[in-house]
């Protein structure tokens, strides 16, 4: 015959002020930069609407009505998005070549990044 010990183990709770308030991790939302393609004389409507469907992925009208805008205005927001890529997109306006339809065109069209305003 074998005797059965029974063993009991304690398991001491913290106390209120060991114990450490649950932190939710709620992910942290950057915040929003616009993308801003700046005009001049040296680029055309053709050149503009290309350059925003290649670079942003605009559909043709959309790109339109953002080559009339930015000619009428000066400027357009072209994009809304985080600051990296916003700066990047900034970057690829800047590399994306001259306008071979304009011969006084020496270069890339101007554009900024700006903090979005907060609503």
């Amino acid at each position: 015959m074998s005797e059965n010990k029974s063993s009991t183990i304690t398991i001491d709770a913290p106390s209120p002020s060991q114990v450490k308030p649950k932190r939710e991790n709620k992910p942290r939302r950057q915040p929003p930069y616009n993308v801003i393609l700046l005009d001049d004389d040296d680029h055309s409507y053709e050149y503009v609407i290309l350059m925003l469907n290649r670079l942003f992925g605009h559909k043709l009208e959309d790109a339109f009505r953002m080559a009339c805008e930015v000619d009428q205005s000066g400027r357009v927001i072209v994009d809304t998005t985080t600051m990296e890529r916003a700066e990047l997109k900034r970057d690829q306006i800047h590399s994306f070549g001259r306008d071979a339809r304009i011969a006084r065109c020496k270069g890339c069209m101007s554009a900024e990044i700006e903090p979005c305003p907060s609503s």
